[in-house]
């Protein structure tokens, strides 16, 4: 973990670049995990902007009044997947014009947690790929996250399981506009995901 956090470091302290971080999805706090695995309480004060911003479910995490305040404050943006077009649009924006303000975000780019277990590249939801190609000079940081005992999706990782942690940076391109273009850049992302998953199976 130490190296993870060296690591982070080097990316954020001193490049103030638009810094995505995309991550596979097994339990529903993985947000939370990635971003202690990232930087320690201390160093989030000293440099808040380095909190990744993400886009929780609305119904898990902000269905209640204090539950959207407790969010905020954690640099949630509560997102209704399936929703409206304009509202889910609108919420990608925010988060979208937050990265491009030096802020870093977080997100999953397979919409939800994997119902096989593995990273479905097949499946990715192209709503990454729109957030990358809105801000110039995005930065991609891939992180593939998941315990020794995750066989599949679950709402916590198993009681006292160790977790493992691998990054790998990315610039993904596109030589296509709109929808296309979302979805190519989507799937490079995945594609990476994917290639350290089999990288992880193989090291075991």
């Amino acid at each position: 973990m130490q190296e993870i956090r060296k690591r982070y470091r080097e990316l954020v302290e001193f490049d103030r670049t638009p810094l995505l971080i995309c991550a596979n999805h097994l339990t529903m706090i993985d947000s939370a995990i990635i971003a202690w695995a990232l930087a320690g309480p201390w160093w989030y004060l000293r440099h808040f902007r380095t909190l990744p911003w993400n886009t929780p479910e609305r119904v898990n995490f902000a269905s209640h009044p204090l539950h959207r305040v407790l969010a905020y404050i954690f640099k949630c943006m509560p997102i209704r997947r399936g929703g409206r077009r304009a509202e889910v649009a609108q919420t990608l924006q925010r988060f979208s014009d937050a990265i491009g303000k030096g802020e870093v975000g977080l997100i999953f780019p397979e919409g939800g947690r994997s119902r096989s277990g593995r990273v479905d590249v097949e499946n990715a939801a192209w709503g990454v790929g729109r957030v990358v190609k809105s801000i110039p000079n995005c930065r991609v940081l891939c992180v593939y996250l998941r315990g020794d005992a995750q066989s599949d999706y679950s709402n916590l990782p198993e009681k006292g399981d160790r977790l493992r942690i691998s990054l790998a940076t990315l610039e993904p391109k596109s030589e296509h506009r709109g929808l296309r273009g979302s979805r190519d850049v989507a799937r490079q992302i995945v594609s990476k995901l994917s290639e350290m998953e089999r990288d992880y199976f193989d090291a075991r």
